[in-house]
């Protein structure tokens, strides 16, 4: 099958889904399609025990996509630009130490207790699995997705404060999280098992600070060209480029694309450049632009997803670890978090309850499947990729569907 036909297929399913959510369900998006999807991949499971046509052209459909790079060198750029141009960058800057904890230290703290306590608990399942691999699983559980996150925190009405940690650390903690993931990849495919420190210095180095300085650079040359100019369809064409060409030039230097995007994001989108470079037509075609980008690849992207489940293999002791990974997946977050909002509650005064609405608000999604589908047969790729997409799973249903109450009860403030 060609890309176009994949593609089409991806649109059309995509489209009658989406039609679906908002004609009947009513549910945000991720929520929506994730649950309809699932729903449909099961009745073609079960309609394939009488005629298995239509279950072997799916399967074929999805044997044919490369989740991880369709996901991470493809959407995620433009997603994370997306969503990096409509958050509040005042708020942001007045939030920045604690979300640079939570995306730094907080995803290395996470993904120890996640593998050092999933380490002991697969022993206990009957599945012996070497420490280095359950450290690898940490990795790419750690990161909260902002593709997830930001589609369901838009309804959710949380404090703005609170909105901005929350969206401002999924924004950067997964480029950060990729980072630990290919470090503790690296180190585990070694034949000696050992990395020298400088190696990760450098990889650190070049893929978060590079990426961010090319972010601020992009923004930069982004802000220049439109304020130069006032032509909203060509001003539109160069925020494209920007993403796209500066995603290319970060995939061959090394860089994290995801970062770089972020930054270049924000950048463009605060209210100083806007204001400087951005007629009100400009404003309002590139806004409504990204936001049309933003819902078709969520769309698409979930719909993926949910059929990614086709070709997972559902051993009993896999299922069993996976139903036990969501408790310590949410509690290694909570236990990560702990610190850096003792440390920040004082000074810039939290909401009530901030720890526990981040810990449930804080989704997994498609950057830990597409993660999760890079691992190798002796990392145990089909443990961790059942036990990734049950917490996926449960997160974004299960989490997604109770963060808006649950906003709303432990930030009501007392009279």
């Amino acid at each position: 099958m060609d890309y176009f036909s994949i593609a089409a297929i991806l649109t059309v399913l995509s489209a009658v889904f989406g039609y679906i959510n908002v004609r009947f369900l009513k549910l945000p998006i991720t929520i929506g399609l994730m649950i309809i999807t699932i729903v449909f991949t099961l009745v073609v499971v079960a309609i394939g025990q009488f005629d298995d046509a239509l279950l072997v052209r799916e399967k074929e459909l999805i044997s044919q996509i490369d989740f991880k790079t369709v996901l991470l060198d493809i959407m995620l750029s433009f997603l994370l630009f997306a969503g990096a141009l409509h958050t509040n960058f005042a708020q942001l800057k007045v939030q920045r130490w604690p979300v640079f904890v939570f995306a730094t230290l907080g995803v290395l703290m996470s993904t120890f207790l996640v593998g050092i306590i999933m380490f002991y608990v697969l022993q206990l399942v009957g599945l012996q699995v070497d420490f280095i691999y359950c450290l690898l699983f940490g990795a790419l559980i750690s990161p909260t997705d902002p593709i997830a996150v930001l589609g369901i925190l838009k309804k959710a009405g949380a404090p703005k404060k609170l909105e901005t940690k929350i969206v401002g650390e999924s924004l950067f903690n997964d480029g950060v999280g990729v980072v630990v993931f290919l470090t503790i990849f690296n180190i585990a495919s070694s034949s000696s098992g050992d990395v020298e420190l400088m190696e990760i210095v450098k990889l650190f180095g070049v893929e978060v600070i590079g990426g961010i300085l090319l972010g601020a650079i992009l923004g930069w040359i982004t802000y220049r060209m439109m304020r130069s100019i006032d032509d909203y369809e060509i001003e539109v064409i160069i925020t494209i480029a920007a993403v796209m060409g500066g995603t290319h030039v970060a995939q061959n230097l090394h860089m994290s694309a995801p970062l770089a995007m972020v930054t270049a994001g924000l950048i463009v989108g605060n209210d100083t450049v806007r204001n400087a470079a951005m007629s009100k037509i400009t404003e309002m075609y590139v806004d409504k632009f990204w936001e049309l980008i933003d819902v078709l690849l969520n769309t698409i992207l979930f719909v993926m997803i949910g059929m990614e489940m086709l070709v997972l293999t559902f051993e009993g002791s896999y299922i069993i670890a996976g139903l036990l990974g969501i408790p310590i997946v949410l509690l290694a977050r909570f236990v990560s978090l702990w610190g850096p909002i003792k440390f920040f509650d004082k000074k810039l005064e939290f909401v009530p309850n901030t720890n526990i609405i981040m810990t449930w608000g804080g989704l997994r999604g498609g950057i830990s499947i597409a993660l999760a589908l890079s691992l190798t047969q002796e990392m145990h790729k089909e443990l961790f990729l059942v036990i990734t997409y049950i917490i996926v799973a449960f997160s974004i249903i299960g989490q997604g569907l109770t963060v808006e109450p649950i906003v709303k009860k432990l930030t009501k403030q007392k009279p």
